[in-house]
This record gives C-alpha cells, sequence and structure tokens, in this order.
C-alpha cells in the first residue's frame, strides 16, 4: 500500500517492510535532509495511538542512490531476532543490476576482500592482509531478456546484461565494487564506472534490491517480498 507517499508493503506490530526510494538514505545524520527513518517514524506516530517518538531500528541499509526493499524492527525484541538471522546468513538479499558487458560465466561467486576508506566514502579490491580488509561474497547469474526488471532506455544501451544477485556479505558498496573490479560496472554507477558520463540515459544507478526473505522474528513465518518476477 502508499501511505504519504511510502510504499509499504507490509506492517504489524513487530516489523514494517517498504521499498526506499533512490536518493533518499537509509539514516542521515544530515538536520533537514528526509530520510526513511525520519519518514517511517513520522507514519508510526500519525497512525499509532501511543505518545512519544516510535521505537524504529535499522537492521540492514540500502546506498542512497539504490532503490529497494528494507525491513525496520519496530521493537528491541524484534530488532535483535532480525539481527541474529542477519548475521547468521538468514537473510536472502537479492539484487538486479543491469552493467556494462558481461561475466565470464553465466552464473558465478565473486569473493573477494573490500577495505572501506573513510575519507572518499569508496570500498576497494584489496589483499586479504591489508588494513581493513574484510571478505566479501556474492552470487550471480544472468537473467534471460524476458525477465527483466530493467527496461526502456537502459537496455537499448549496447553490450549490456542484467544479473541477478544474492549478498552472502553486506560490506560497503559490496555489489558496486565487485561488478566493477571483474570489469562489469553497474550502468549510471556515477563513482565505480568511469563512463558514467558518456550518455544522458544515465540519470539513476541499475541496481535494486529486489527481492528479501527472512522469518518473522515473532511467528517465525518465512515471509517473501519481491519486486519483479
Amino acid at each position: 500500500m502508499i501511505t504519504n507517499a511510502l510504499e509499504i508493503l507490509y506492517e504489524d506490530p513487530h516489523i514494517l517492510v517498504c521499498v526506499k526510494p533512490c536518493g533518499i538514505a537509509t539514516q542521515s545524520r544530515t538536520l533537514g535532509r528526509p530520510d526513511m527513518v525520519s519518514l517511517l517514524k513520522n507514519h508510526i506516530h500519525k497512525t499509532s495511538r501511543t505518545k512519544g517518538e516510535p521505537y524504529l531500528a535499522v537492521i540492514h541499509r540500502l546506498d542512497q542512490p539504490v532503490t529497494g526493499i528494507l525491513v525496520f524492527a519496530k521493537t528491541p525484541f524484534a530488532a535483535r531476532e532480525l539481527n541474529r538471522q542477519l548475521t547468521s546468513q538468514g537473510f536472502g538479499k537479492y539484487y538486479r543490476a543491469l552493467v556494462e558487458g558481461c561475466p565470464a560465466t553465466p552464473e558465478g561467486t565473486l569473493e573477494h576482500h573490500l577495505a572501506k576508506d573513510p575519507r572518499t566514502n569508496l570500498s576497494r579490491v584489496c589483499r586479504p592482509g591489508a588494513r581493513g580488509a574484510k571478505p566479501a561474497r556474492l552470487r550471480y547469474q544472468t537473467v534471460p531478456p524476458s525477465q527483466r526488471y530493467f527496461s526502456g532506455e537502459y537496455t537499448a544501451l549496447p553490450g549490456v546484461t542484467e544479473l541477478e544477485i544474492r549478498l552472502d556479505t553486506g560490506r560497503h558498496h559490496q555489489i558496486r565494487v565487485q561488478l566493477a573490479h571483474i570489469g562489469c560496472p553497474i550502468i549510471g554507477d556515477t563513482k565505480y564506472n568511469p563512463s558514467h558520463t558518456a550518455s544522458p540515459l544515465w540519470r539513476n544507478i541499475c541496481l535494486c534490491a529486489c527481492r528479501l526473505d527472512f522469518y518473522h522474528p515473532r511467528t517465525h513465518k518465512l515471509l517473501h517480498f519481491q519486486l519483479c518476477d
């Protein structure tokens, strides 16, 4: 359902699942700039009979230019249970990305070590023993044209491939860095694709968190949310 321009897929007393639009931060420290946490707290405050600031915990994040599905916890218990699932790989986080070129194989696993530079807010592939290095792992497969999420002007560009990606880890800018490292940077990525200014069509990054699977923290029922078939 759409509530005050928020696309809320599911809500109960324990969790809230929504679609984050591109251009809005999951959570921001900048005063006066809307983010998903402030928008959702305002929604909960308006629709709840309780007084005071609502409890809302961030479980996982999406980069500001990326759109897709997020789940938030509305109670401390739900936050603990969801974070436990997240750290034990109980979450199924799936993405779609439109990239330049094509990986060497139609499906595969990318494993690298990544290090974040806090001065530039960029990450890079590095050797395992480098300072700040953390393991990063994802699995990908190419998407047939009939099942693409991205359409229109972007897919008309020559030499592009759509990938479905499952994250096994959640590192800073992980998908963007790993795909760029293998020579398949994401269309519209202004940070890791050096040719992003080559086309006026590249207004948004072609990366979407299209599917999320997890167990409800209270009922333990498997929940499945998806934006594309």
